[in-house]
């Protein structure tokens, strides 16, 4: 391009305090170094418990638009820790998370996580609170001394896909109208009240002319 008239010539000072424009990542090395010693730190400080930290329960997510989709809550309703035989004081001492705020809306979301609070009974250890004294409860001193700890994904919330089985359409199926049968129901939906309001009175007209 062929620049005209006496102008000054373009000159792009970007080399003034050019630290300000530019995001550097120099301890990216560093950083991942500090986040190792943190997870080990944690792992020691938390022994023998998970890593992962608390049993959570497995919920649907809010709105219509997600709710196709499972993830881990915040805790268990108290209605499951008593189908699972689990006491609510108990649950927390045992590394169950427990939220009494939260409702079952449906027998399916209930029965899910009673198998998952029975499934995390059946592989728990618990040690006794004084070595060589066991109480009620408590593991048995070979699974104690056996008893490593757990440093993956504690039972990770799974979301199933349902698989349908693939087969020939029927010739019923090829005659029914999907979209007229959906109007039909809509439209008996929004004229029902009319609809018995017309009954109501021709019975009553009936009933006048046989007086």
């Amino acid at each position: 391009m062929v620049l005209k008239h006496n102008n000054q010539l373009p000159n792009q000072h970007f080399r003034k305090q050019w630290d300000r424009r530019v995001k550097t990542w120099f301890d990216q090395a560093g950083r991942k170094q500090s986040r190792r010693l943190a997870r080990v730190q944690k792992a020691a400080k938390v022994a023998p418990r998970p890593v992962d930290g608390l049993l959570r329960p497995a919920v649907r997510c809010p709105t219509l638009r997600y709710n196709m989709k499972l993830r881990s809550g915040r805790g268990f309703t108290l209605e499951e820790l008593k189908e699972a035989g689990v006491r609510r004081k108990e649950a927390r001492s045992i590394g169950i998370a427990v939220d009494h705020r939260r409702r079952n809306q449906s027998n399916e979301s209930l029965e899910l996580n009673v198998q998952r609070l029975k499934a995390y009974k059946a592989k728990l250890i618990v040690f006794p609170r004084k070595a060589g004294k066991p109480k009620k409860g408590d593991s048995e001193a070979a699974e104690v001394a056996g008893a490593v700890q757990l440093r993956t994904a504690l039972f990770p919330v799974e979301q199933a896909a349902p698989v349908a089985e693939a087969r020939a359409i029927t010739a019923e199926e090829k005659n029914v109208n999907a979209f007229m049968k959906l109007r039909y129901a809509r439209s008996a939906k929004r004229t029902l009240g009319a609809r018995e309001k017309r009954a109501r009175e021709k019975a009553e007209e009936e009933a006048n002319k046989k007086k």
